[in-house]
């Protein structure tokens, strides 16, 4: 079996050395990608003497890139650990020098830690000279921010957001020698015109939001906007092709909804947001921009809904004084009211090589579907189908779907949450330059609560004869002027008919773009590709561990002599 030391010495490593490490002896090397360590294999003589059996050595490594920070040991707490030890003869007390790596250790439900590794040696100059070079290695890595402006929502969710952020995030962004500037929050869209107007973008890496989607939403729109103000774009055009925002947006969920940070980390954990944060991840993002006529409304990346959830959100704005419970209090209410809309919907297609809502393919770290940009062709393309304004028009590739429909969704991201799981689209990519388009047709009430208890589980939520599901670019929705009636059908018996409730109100539902209400029915979206980027990798596919054998990475590595 080749030992762990021959692979090392015919591998280019940066460095090499014997150390301690909870008071066992590792091999510990560092190449321009991994540090790993593991113990050495040691001879042992069974107590009968008989024969001699090999130590089972533990072995582990780290991505340099996810080492979050390299310090000196202090002195003083290394003094008071080795104190407290019964064993006068620990390694420590012989080994008096040490540093510490911190690194992020992954745990469950895509949870990250920091952890520290610390490594003991006799040589106070061999312990400076590791310290150094993986400095340096970090140092190369050019995508971490160095300085971040953040901005804390002290009033959104529980109001623990400032909290939040000075005991958990602050820390690490220290212990990363990440500088801040942090502005707390003292009024609605206070964040978003700061952004607009006053902050000096070029002197940060990044903006961090804390709080929820209400807060994430003011950053988008001040950074989308000041960045098409500064570019000379008139954001107010629908065929304007949008500038992507050259600063990346952190999210610490800190907020009574974090759909966007579960659905691009996997959690809704502050310290796994951090560490994202640190490392510099980066999760491209498309962006909908939403236009009545010839006027800006707002930017999506999550859902556009009309009919059943345009209506929960009205409903539920007459109760925020309940807090979260109100969004359940308002459900029930608009699911026992049954309502339904007319109106025609107009949706460009995508094209076949961005995937299918129903192809099960979900959006995961390193998406080969996100990866795929649009061609120029493409680009082409769209530009002459921005000419057609007709909802009748179907020429040009463009579809005209007119119906009755409980509701009219946009998913431009799964949509998942705790409660959902799998989320309104499981297969919806966050930056493949497309919203999945989810129609619910008129059906009963008992249909309709079919097609929502499977977004509590793995169902396929599509497979109903009254719901369709497309892939889009593009859509508009023109509402049909008339008088709301109940969704049963008028051709019923009278004795069915006394039983039937009639809601004679107005004729049109109202749009809920990522949590706020639209003032307009009449709606045109266009997907802009990839306009934004989170500090964030995506959901990753398998919870990744420490390596449990460096010697196979290292193979990898391309020798040096």
């Amino acid at each position: 079996m080749t030992r762990l030391s021959d692979i090392m010495e015919t591998q280019g490593k940066l460095l090499y050395s014997k150390l301690f490490h909870k008071h066992r002896q590792v091999e510990v090397a560092l190449n321009c990608s991994i540090l790993s360590w593991k113990e050495i294999e040691r001879s042992r003589k069974r107590s009968s003497g008989i024969s001699n059996s090999a130590e089972t050595a533990h072995s582990h490594a780290v991505q340099v890139c996810e080492i979050v920070s390299v310090c000196k040991t202090d002195e003083q707490e290394n003094t008071k650990t080795r104190r407290s030890r019964t064993n006068a003869e620990q390694p420590s007390q012989l080994y008096p020098h040490a540093f510490t790596v911190s690194c992020v250790r992954r745990t469950r439900q895509h949870r990250w830690r920091c952890s520290d590794v610390t490594f003991h040696s006799a040589n106070q100059g061999l312990c400076e000279q590791w310290i150094q070079v993986i400095n340096e290695q970090l140092s190369l890595l050019t995508n971490r921010p160095k300085s971040l402006l953040v901005y804390i929502n002290p009033f959104g969710g529980k109001r623990h957001g400032k909290r939040i952020y000075e005991r958990k995030v602050a820390p690490l962004f220290g212990r990363a020698c990440i500088s801040t500037d942090v502005i707390v929050t003292e009024r609605a869209n206070h964040a978003r015109d700061h952004l607009k107007t006053e902050a000096n973008l070029d002197k940060y890496d990044g903006v961090v939001c804390v709080g929820g989607d209400g807060m994430f939403s003011e950053i988008l729109h001040g950074l989308i906007t000041r960045t098409q103000t500064d570019s000379g774009v008139d954001q107010k055009q629908p065929d304007a092709e949008l500038v992507p925002c050259s600063l990346h947006i952190g999210i610490i969920p800190a907020g009574s909804t974090d759909c966007i940070c579960f659905a691009t980390v996997g959690t809704n954990d502050p310290v796994t947001s951090a560490l994202h944060i640190i490392v510099g991840d980066s999760q491209p993002m498309d962006v909908c921009s939403v236009h009545h006529n010839d006027t800006f409304l707002r930017y999506s990346v999550s859902l556009l809904g009309y009919g059943f959830y345009g209506d929960v959100l009205t409903n539920s704005e007459r109760t925020r004084f309940l807090g979260p419970a109100r969004y359940d209090l308002s459900g029930l209410k608009t699911f026992l009211s049954h309502n339904y809309y007319e109106g025609t919907v107009s949706f460009l297609p995508a094209e076949n090589n961005v995937g299918d809502p129903r192809d099960k393919l979900q959006c995961r770290s390193g998406c080969p579907i996100c990866q795929h940009k649009p061609s120029s062709k493409d680009v082409q393309c769209e530009m002459s189908e921005k000419k057609e304004k007709s909802d009748e028009d179907v020429s040009g590739g463009w579809r005209a779907i007119r119906g009755r429909f409980i509701a009219i969704n946009a998913a431009s991201m799964s949509c998942a949450c705790p409660r959902s799981p799998q989320g309104l689209s499981p297969s919806a990519h966050l930056a493949d330059g497309t919203t999945d388009l989810i129609l619910v047709r008129k059906c009963s009430r008992l249909d309709f609560f079919r097609h929502l208890l499977r977004h509590t589980n793995k169902e396929d939520q599509f497979d109903h004869s009254f719901v369709e599901v497309h892939r889009v670019r593009k859509f508009r929705f023109q509402p049909q002027q008339h008088e709301l009636v109940s969704l049963e059908d008028l051709s019923v018996s009278p004795i069915s008919s006394a039983q039937t409730t009639y809601n004679y109100s107005t004729s049109h539902s109202r749009w809920s773009c990522d949590g706020e209400i639209l003032p307009h029915a009449a709606i045109q979206v266009s997907v802009q590709c990839q306009l934004i980027r989170l500090f964030a990798r995506g959901i990753e596919e398998q919870q990744q561990c420490l390596l449990e054998d460096p010697c196979t990475l290292w193979a990898l590595e391309p020798s040096t002599h």
